[in-house]
């Protein structure tokens, strides 16, 4: 069955027009010589004879191949089981993608302390250097009974400083720092401080280091933000050719392409990065680079093509295990794309009879459901289906609650700024147009405030974009350019923008 099924999914990749396959790339890390990671020196006081493996096993850590970082640090201890390092590896592997938003679960939180525990353990037959990165990746798991996330987070990336200032001539814990940093910025911090300083320690990295995967990558989510997009264009070309044999190489420079337009260069990374995915089972990484190539479709008007990925996800759902540690894209990345790509595919086209008909699937991660739901409001809204709106708006209040209740701050406000923008348009609908108008200038305020989540390439429906479409609704085209250049801004070349500063620009 697993074999049809592969087949199946790999067919559907083949179908879509402009996919190519690239032999060079190895679908699965091994040992063979073709096999392309980029190129880490990691020395530690483990045996002579891992050296090689370890490297290696720090290479996949760095494109956050994280299964098969956790295989390579364990085929280290097969050969020393004393090397505390590989431990070390193992734990940080373990906290997978840094720039996940949600909470970790508390089972992935336990392995994940185990292995940090492990490595403490072996600590005392280290150098101090070595008790240092020891030390750092235990507070991202201390007491996570009691102390939250982002507190933990905090810890980790200060005690990463702190091994920077005690060794400043370590390149790899510089380069840890840097993705820290990034991962640790707050999200409504405009200035993007944290982000800046972490591509000052990258960049001169990358002169001296060209063929290193973890400095191309973490420049790339460094500048993942509108205003600095345009600083991570080298990266974003180089890293594939660094380390193509790692699925989130290939996927990585479309979050650049994404915040700039490039709308075929995201779909030329995208579906690379799916195949090699695929060819290594890292099904929510397929995924997650699959809502990537839909978004940049849509963008482009290639219908046919974005209807393809949505045909083949049944196939890669067949295949998903959400609990599984494979790739960069955490099981919460494959079960977003599955929410998000149908209701982009609907709203995107403005099929608002299908966006209000779709189903949410229930899932650990309610924020998935939010978007479901918000698009049934939006287009059961548009329709007039105003019951099923109501329910909609309704489900979308209950979940930004739990996701509050369960600490979950970043999500709640998403879903809180998705609510307020599905009320605005049931109040437009029902005549309270004063309502309508102040809701939807809220949402877009609070969008603005905040930044998009690297799991996804953009929001389904920015809110000043549905501004301007409210706008023009009220005939108030004037208004409404100004939202749709303000959403140009932060979403360069988004389709309907573009087209709406047109016609609006017409109807002036």
């Amino acid at each position: 069955m697993t074999t049809r099924l592969s087949v199946a999914a790999t067919a559907v990749l083949l179908s879509l027009p402009g996919f190519t396959a690239y032999p060079q790339e190895r679908a699965h890390p091994g040992h063979a010589s073709a096999e392309k990671f980029g190129t880490v020196h990691f020395p530690t006081s483990c045996s002579p004879r891992v050296a090689p493996q370890l490297d290696r096993a720090v290479a996949l850590l760095h494109s956050f191949e994280f299964g098969a970082s956790i295989r390579a640090f364990n085929e280290v201890l097969a050969t020393d089981s004393t090397c505390a390092m590989a431990h070390w590896g193992i734990a940080l592997s373990r906290w997978t993608n840094p720039m996940a938003a949600g909470n970790r679960s508390v089972a992935q939180l336990s392995r994940g302390k185990q292995a940090a525990d492990d490595a403490m353990r072996l600590s005392v037959r280290v150098s101090e250097r070595e008790r240092g990165y020891i030390h750092a990746v235990t507070r991202l798991y201390d007491d996570f009974e009691h102390k939250d996330q982002r507190t933990r987070i905090v810890a980790y990336e200060r005690a990463m400083n702190e091994l920077v200032m005690r060794h400043p001539a370590d390149n790899e814990a510089r380069i840890f720092y840097a993705i820290a940093l990034t991962a640790s910025a707050p999200p409504t911090d405009k200035t993007y401080a944290k982000q800046l300083k972490a591509g000052s320690i990258l960049e001169p990295l990358l002169a001296k280091q060209p063929n290193h995967p973890g400095i191309a990558h973490y420049i790339i989510h460094s500048y993942d933000y509108p205003p600095l997009a345009d600083k991570a264009r080298a990266a974003a070309r180089g890293y594939a050719s660094i380390a193509p044999s790692a699925a989130h190489a290939l996927h990585m420079p479309s979050h650049t392409f994404t915040r700039v337009g490039m709308w075929e260069e995201s779909v030329n990374m995208n579906n690379r990065s799916m195949k090699v995915a695929l060819g290594g089972g890292s099904i929510a990484e397929a995924l997650h680079a699959a809502d990537y190539a839909m978004y940049a479709y849509l963008q482009m008007g290639k219908e046919s093509e974005a209807k393809a990925v949505l045909d083949g996800l049944p196939a890669l759902s067949a295949r998903f295990d959400p609990n599984a540690v494979t790739g960069a894209a955490p099981g919460s990345a494959g079960v977003f794309a599955l929410a998000a790509i149908p209701a982009r595919w609907a709203l995107e086209r403005s099929a608002w009879a299908e966006a209000a008909a779709l189903v949410p699937r229930a899932s650990a991660y309610p924020y998935t459901e939010a978007m479901t739901y918000f698009a049934r409001a939006l287009g059961a809204a548009r329709i007039g289906d105003l019951a099923n709106a109501r329910a909609a708006i309704d489900s979308l209040a209950s979940i930004q609650q739990r996701l509050s209740t369960k600490g979950e701050g970043y999500w709640a406000e998403q879903v809180a700024i998705q609510h307020l923008a599905a009320q605005a348009w049931l109040d437009l609908v029902e005549r309270r147009e004063t309502d309508a108008l102040a809701r939807m200038r809220e949402a877009a305020v609070r969008e603005d405030a905040t930044e998009k989540s690297a799991v996804t390439p953009g929001p389904l429906a920015p809110a000043r974009e549905l501004l301007g479409d409210m706008l023009m609704e009220l005939n108030r085209s004037a208004e409404a350019t100004v939202q749709y250049r303000a959403t140009l801004q932060k979403e360069p070349n988004r389709r309907h923008a573009l087209r709406r500063v047109g016609g609006a620009t017409e109807r002036e």
